[in-house]
């Protein structure tokens, strides 16, 4: 029985929309608040969203091999915290990794059987139109993302077990739903 899931989608896809949606619906799914360097947007709040360190706090973390995977996106660091993921595997709970391709594939070294699912957008163009609503965002900064979500979705069609297109929230919830309860 598989227990490590990664849900990995690019910029704009609606990661975390399904993410909250899965921890209401899926009775004792364990999601991890991931660490970052990032700044806090308006309506983010502190170890519901993120956990927000400093820079300085987060290579702290990483030289005491406090993450189980760690990537620097957008120039902010993101990171899993390893102790809690262990602790819940070892209570016999299922863990879902809401992370960027990079740590998906970092997840797939360390846990082999972890099952991966790729989120893809409906469309290019709107994917653009999400990513562009995005608060404070520059112009260069919808480019980069723009640019990585290119790359992360060919390595979804290239490494991950699953790709889902998100055309209808219910009807991928669904989906995801029984890939990780099995039924």
């Amino acid at each position: 029985m598989k227990r490590v899931f990664v849900l990995s989608a690019p910029s704009g896809t609606g990661k975390t929309t399904m993410a909250a949606r899965l921890k209401q619906e899926v009775p004792g799914l364990f999601i991890p608040v991931t660490y970052t360097t990032k700044n806090p947007r308006p309506e983010e709040v502190e170890g519901r969203d993120y956990h927000f360190v400093s820079r300085e706090k987060f290579l702290e973390m990483i030289r005491l091999g406090e993450f189980l995977e760690w990537a620097e996106v957008y120039g902010n660091c993101y990171g899993t915290p390893r102790k809690e993921v262990e602790e819940q595997l070892k209570l016999g709970r299922k863990v879902l990794l809401t992370i960027d391709t990079q740590g998906g594939l970092s997840v797939r070294r360390i846990f082999p059987q972890a099952f991966l699912v790729g989120l893809l957008p409906p469309s290019l163009a709107e994917q653009e139109g999400r990513i562009r609503k995005r608060s404070g965002l520059s112009e260069k900064e919808i480019r980069q993302r723009i640019e990585a979500a290119r790359i992360e979705r060919r390595v979804l069609k290239e490494e991950y077990d699953i790709r889902l297109v998100n055309r209808n929230l219910e009807t991928t919830l669904e989906k995801i739903k029984k890939i990780i309860t099995g039924k």
